[in-house]
C-alpha cells in the first residue's frame, strides 16, 4: 500500500499533536503513532510547562536557561523561546486547557530548581503532561494512525519523499509533500531511564545513516530523583517540583550532603545534584533518599496525586516515608540539527520539532520544565514553515531497499540489553576517555554480528553519543568526563 500525503508527522507527543492542530484541516495529514498514543514522554511529564511569568521576566528566564545550559546554548533560540512563551501559554488557555488555578481562577505556578522565580504551569497537581497530552488528542482535527513503526526515511537527491512504516506489522511505503520528525530522545539506550518504553532512537538512527548531523550528543541529561527499584525499563520519576516546593535529598543518616557540592543543595540544576548524588553514592557507599516529611499529607496528596498513588501501590506512605533515588537518564539536550523552524539543513521537505530537535535551546543541560514549552514553540513554528515552504512534488521516484523481513534478528534482545547496560555504566554521568573507547569497541563489534535492522539504528544513535563524548575532551554541564585511573 502507498499513498501521497501533504504532511506526515512521526510521533504523537506534545511536539507532533501540537504541530498537527497548526496545520490546515483541509490539508491531508497523518500522524504517525508508535504504539498507542499516551505510550510518549509527554504523557508521563510531571513537573509542568514552563512560560515567562510577563515580559519583565523574559531576560530572566533567558539567562535561567543559559546558566543552566553552561553558555553552550543557541541565544537567538532561548530568546524565540522565552519570548513564544507567553503566545504558547495564552494559546492554550484560550484554547480550553485547564492549568491548576487558586479559588480566584488565577493560575498557579511553582518553582524548580535553578529557576529565579515560580514561573511553571502545572495541571492535575503532577500530571501536567498526561492533561496536556489529552487536551492535545481532543484537539487533533486530522488522521492519527495507532501501531506505525517507522524503520525508513525515503530520501533522494536532498529531498524527503516520504516513509516506510510497518503498521499493525505490515510493511507499507508513504509518501508526503512534508516529513516532520516528532519522535522524542533517546532513553531505551539506557538501562536505567525515566522514558516511555516506544522511546528508542530509532529516527536518530535512520539519519545517521543518511548523513544528517546530530549534535550536542554528548549532552544526555539525567534526572537526580528516580526510584529504580522496579523490574520495569521506565523507571519512575520523582518529578523536580517535589524539590522546588521543599523536599530534601538525605543520605541513610538523614545528611542533607547536597551543600557538600554546591550552595543551591537541592536547588541546583539537574547535572549538578545528579552528578553530587553518584559521586557521594561511590565515595561513602551510602544509599540516597528523598525525604517528603515536611509536607502536610492532605496537602501533599491534592499537590502530588499520582505520585501518592503510584507509591502507595508499592507500599509506600507518602508523605511519610522517604524513598531511596538514583539518577536516571531523562532527556537528549541535542539531537537531529534543525534551524528554528524546524528545517533539516539540506534535506528539502524533512523537518523536525521536540526532544528529537537540536534547536540549540538546551546549550549542554535542560532547565527544568524546558522540554514542554520547547516542544509546543518550535511545533508552531515549524507549522508555519510547513504551510510556507513550497514542497510540492509531482514525479514519485524509485525506492529498491527494503528492511521489512529484518527488521529484528534472534539475539537483537540479548545485544540491546548489553548495549543499555554499557550505556549507562561508561557513557552516563560521570564518564573516562577509556570507558568511552570500551562503548565504542562494543558498538563497533556489534554492528558487524548479524542484527536486525532496528538494533542498528540504535547502534548508529548510540555511536554518535560516544563520538560526542570522545571529541569533547573537558567537562562542560551535562558531559562529565574524568581522568582515567591507572
Amino acid at each position: 500500500m502507498s499513498k501521497h500525503y501533504d504532511t506526515i508527522i512521526i510521533g504523537a507527543g506534545i511536539a507532533g499533536l501540537y504541530l498537527a492542530s497548526k496545520l490546515p484541516k483541509e490539508k491531508d495529514v497523518l500522524v504517525l503513532c508508535k504504539d498507542v498514543p499516551w505510550e510518549c514522554n509527554t504523557f508521563y511529564a510531571q513537573g509542568g510547562i514552563v512560560t515567562a511569568l510577563d515580559e519583565s521576566d523574559i531576560p530572566i528566564h533567558i539567562e535561567d536557561t543559559l546558566i543552566a545550559g553552561a553558555y553552550h546554548n543557541d541565544r537567538n533560540a532561548v530568546e524565540v523561546m522565552s519570548r513564544d512563551s507567553l503566545l504558547i501559554r495564552e494559546d492554550f488557555v484560550q484554547s480550553g486547557m485547564e492549568f491548576d488555578t487558586d479559588e480566584e481562577g488565577n493560575l498557579l505556578y511553582t518553582k524548580e530548581a535553578a529557576h529565579s522565580t515560580e514561573r511553571i504551569l502545572h495541571a492535575g497537581g503532577d500530571a501536567t503532561g498526561r492533561y496536556m497530552h489529552m487536551f492535545l488528542m481532543s484537539q487533533n482535527p486530522h488522521k492519527l494512525q495507532k501501531n506505525s513503526l517507522v524503520y525508513d526515511l525515503l530520501i533522494e537527491n536532498g529531498r524527503c519523499y516520504g516513509v516506510r512504516v510497518m503498521i499493525n506489522y505490515k510493511p507499507h511505503t508513504l509518501y508526503a509533500n512534508s516529513v516532520v520528525i516528532a519522535s522524542g530522545g533517546i532513553g531505551s539506550l539506557y538501562q536505567y531511564n525515566t522514558n516511555s518504553r516506544t522511546v528508542s532512537a530509532d529516527i536518530h538512527g535512520i539519519c545517521v545513516e543518511k548523513g544528517i548531523e546530530l549534535k550536542d550528543m554528548e549532552f544526555m541529561q539525567f534526572h537526580p530523583t528516580v526510584f529504580v527499584k522496579t523490574p520495569f525499563a521506565r523507571k519512575l520519576l520523582l518529578t523536580e517540583a517535589l524539590r522546588g516546593e521543599g523536599a530534601w535529598i538525605v543520605d541513610e543518616d538523614g545528611k542533607r550532603f547536597l551543600f557538600d557540592y554546591d550552595e543551591r543543595g537541592e536547588l541546583a540544576s539537574r547535572d549538578i545534584v545528579s552528578r553530587s548524588i553518584f559521586l557521594y553514592k561511590r565515595k561513602t557507599g551510602k544509599k540516597v533518599y528523598l525525604d517528603f516529611s515536611m509536607f502536610e499529607p492532605k496537602w501533599f496528596k491534592k499537590r502530588f496525586p499520582n505520585i501518592t498513588k503510584t507509591f502507595e501501590a508499592i507500599g509506600y506512605n507518602l508523605p511519610k516515608d522517604r524513598v531511596e533515588i538514583s539518577p536516571a537518564f531523562h532527556y537528549a539536550n541535542g539531537g537531529i540539527d534543525c534551524d528554528l523552524e524546524g528545517r533539516v539543513p539540506g534535506i528539502k521537505g524533512l523537518y523536525v520539532v521536540g526532544e528529537a530537535a537540536r534547536t540549540g535551546v538546551h546549550g549542554a543541560n535542560r532547565l527544568a520544565s524546558n522540554s514542554l514549552l520547547e516542544a509546543a514553540v518550535f511545533a508552531a513554528r515549524c507549522a508555519k514553515a510547513i504551510v510556507n515552504d513550497k514542497n510540492c512534488w509531482e514525479k514519485e521516484p524509485t525506492f529498491d531497499k527494503d528492511y521489512d523481513t529484518l527488521l529484528h534478528e534472534e539475539n537483537d534482545k540479548k545485544y540491546k540489553h548489553q548495549l543499555r547496560k554499557i550505556m549507562w555504566d561508561d557513557v552516563g554521568i560521570v564518564r573516562t576517555r577509556k570507558g568511552l573507547l570500551e562503548a565504542k569497541n562494543f558498538i563497533y563489534d556489534t554492528k558487524s554480528k548479524k542484527i536486525g535492522r532496528l538494533l542498528e539504528l540504535r547502534l548508529n544513535t548510540a555511536a554518535a553519543i560516544v563520538n560526542a563524548a570522545l571529541r569533547r575532551e573537558e567537562s562542560l554541564g551535562s558531559h562529565y568526563i574524568e581522568e582515567d585511573k591507572d
